[in-house]
């Protein structure tokens, strides 16, 4: 396999134990005992985006399922337990993929610094501490219905086989769609007991956000991905990207609203439907801003623009909310 050079900040950053592609003076960092930083590493914890990016879709399908039948007591716990869940399950899906990636990362010099490829931690340590956060998030699943139970428990097939994706497939952020989203079925499910097709649809939204967002984020990597031979759709669409970055934009904003009209017209409130839908509509909105200010070939754009996606899916979590309470 090729190695790509290193820069000096990532001999640096090998040398202290800093990860190169993490915030510069991140809380892991500058705060966690020192044994624990490997570890939180491991799990992301000095980049808290994935953990967002996973749990606003359960915000999404707590908020929604509510405004069919009106928020409870229950959904508190459901807020709180999906934040606690999405931190620990995001934390053991990224040291799965550490370790399946750990001969990838050790070849590219943005991830060579990571724990594994870097031998902060042992593989037989990551499995442990992978296996540790999986447990403790299994039950806080178990304290949902059995709907939500078989749902989080099927889940685990799509976290087990995204880091191989981009092996054999050019479309890998359907995988990570795939596995990113579940929680708007599951949140869905704990709240109403069932999976109707308008959860469907808003979990179907959630992927095509998930395909805009991460091929932004994969535009950072595709001259090293191509050198190492990953697959991406940052790779498959080069040139064409804005063109595809528009047609996943447009599909999000529509899914989304399909999911909200099966939601909500049957309760016939005008004013909840149009509050819903301008939540869809002000997501939309921000992904164009993000688009019209998205450069990439500059690979600190693309970062910047990635992230920015947390706000955008905040802000349509606020307006499924604010419905739910009309």
């Amino acid at each position: 396999m090729t190695q790509i050079p290193e820069t000096p900040e990532v001999a640096e950053a090998a040398d202290t134990g800093i990860v190169a592609d993490a915030p510069k003076g991140n809380w892991v960092d500058r705060f966690a005992p020192a044994v624990t930083r490997p570890f939180l590493r491991l799990s992301r914890a000095d980049r808290p985006i994935g953990t967002w990016l996973l749990l606003i879709p359960c915000f999404w399908g707590i908020a929604l399922a509510a405004a069919i039948d009106s928020f409870r007591s229950w959904d508190l716990w459901l807020a709180v337990s999906c934040g606690a869940g999405a931190l620990l399950m995001r934390g053991a899906g990224c040291t799965w993929n550490d370790i399946t990636d750990r001969d990838i990362d050790a070849a590219v010099a943005r991830t060579r610094s990571r724990p594994l490829p870097s031998g902060q931690v042992t593989v037989r340590q990551a499995v442990v501490w992978m296996i540790l956060q999986a447990v403790i998030a299994a039950f806080i699943l178990f304290s949902y219905d059995l709907t939500a139970i078989a749902l989080g428990i099927g889940s685990l097939a799509l976290v087990a086989v995204y880091p191989f994706a981009k092996r054999f497939t050019w479309w890998p952020q359907v995988f990570l769609g795939l596995a990113f989203n579940w929680g708007a079925l599951l949140a869905w499910a704990a709240h109403a007991g069932s999976v109707p097709p308008a959860a469907l649809a808003l979990y179907a939204s959630g992927i095509t956000w998930t395909l805009f967002y991460d091929t932004i984020y994969a535009h950072q990597d595709r001259e090293d991905d191509a050198l190492i031979g990953v697959k991406s759709t940052a790779r498959l669409f080069g040139d064409n990207t804005a063109r595809w970055l528009r047609l996943f934009l447009v599909a999000t904003v529509l899914l989304m609203s399909l999911a909200i009209l099966l939601a909500l017209l049957p309760a016939r409130n005008p004013l909840q439907l149009a509050v819903a839908l301008g939540g869809a509509w002000a997501f939309g909105w921000h992904m164009t801003h993000q688009m019209a200010r998205l450069n990439i070939d500059d690979p600190k754009s693309c970062l910047r623009t990635f992230h920015a996606n947390r706000d955008a899916g905040l802000i349509a979590a606020l307006f499924l909310a604010v419905a739910a309470l009309l």
